[in-house]
């Protein structure tokens, strides 16, 4: 999916939703942890609930790499169900991996070919030669972590460059611009940095931007696309628990839908007022 088509499919919807599956066991309803493959059970309601109004998923590795090949066997069933059943949606691997160049070769054919990803989140720590593998894949992102809505991410990512006047997170995407295209390669920016985000649009104006943050971490959709909009949309914006885990009732997934409708209907209202859709 390139970015013309990634594009087509936010018109279609309305929406730049992107619902996180951070599938977190301890915390589905009871009554599902009893099946077979109870994060896959969950996730599947998650899913036909909330498809109407996302244009992406992205599974937090984390929460499935956890326990080993039962939480393995959970993500290829709920990405075999994503690919049967929604085939346009766009997939996001939440993995954020990054190493020297043949490892990362392999972790790009380890998403991209072996589960069936569109997208690997990845961490430009160690330079080009960890992030090139994931672009040399027709049709497929990586996802460069620059701009991050933790606590810590002040540890490095304002420290300035003396000689350049740049900050960290801003000489990342100066420097990785050049290692793919708008095609393939997107930012991830916290929406609870909404005051660099500008920033980050102005140093990568064409390029699509991942942003978590929203919701149950604070961060603010309408201050997000008046920073991070462009004339092609460019915004992908995360909601993970605010959605998934909304509700912990045999409702969950009902609330679900209505919570990822709710900002699918502000996806619109934000969309049209700056002329994107009509």
């Amino acid at each position: 999916m390139n970015a013309d088509e990634l594009f087509e499919k936010i018109r279609a919807k309305r929406s730049f939703l992107c619902v996180g599956l951070d599938s977190d066991f301890a915390r589905i309803p009871g009554f599902l942890k009893q099946e077979r493959h109870p994060v896959f059970a969950f996730n599947k309601r998650i899913i036909d609930a909330t498809a109407p109004y996302a244009v992406a998923y992205k599974p937090n590795l984390a929460f499935y790499e956890a326990f080993g090949v039962s939480g393995w066997v959970n993500l290829r069933l709920t990405v075999d169900y994503l690919r049967e059943h929604y085939p346009d949606i766009f997939l996001i691997a939440d993995a954020k991996r990054g190493d020297i160049g043949n490892t990362s070769r392999m972790y790009a054919k380890a998403f991209f070919e072996t589960v069936g990803f569109d997208a690997v989140t990845v961490a430009p720590y160690m330079g080009e030669d960890s992030v090139k593998p994931f672009t040399e894949y027709k049709d497929k992102w990586a996802i460069v972590l620059a701009l991050t809505s933790n606590q810590g991410a002040s540890n490095f990512q304002f420290t300035e460059d003396k000689y350049s006047g740049l900050m960290l997170f801003e000489k990342v995407i100066e420097h990785s611009k050049n290692w793919g295209t708008v095609d393939n390669l997107m930012y991830v920016v916290g929406a609870t940095q909404v005051d660099m985000l500008k920033e980050v649009r102005r140093l990568a104006p064409r390029h699509f931007l991942l942003v978590p943050g929203v919701g149950a971490q604070g961060g603010s959709l309408a201050e997000t696309a008046l920073a991070g909009l462009n004339e092609r949309c460019g915004l992908l914006v995360n909601s993970s628990r605010a959605i998934i885990f909304a509700d912990n009732s045999e409702k969950f997934a009902e609330i679900a839908a209505q919570k990822a409708m709710d900002m699918q209907q502000e996806m619109a209202f934000l969309l049209t007022e700056r002329g994107i859709i009509t």
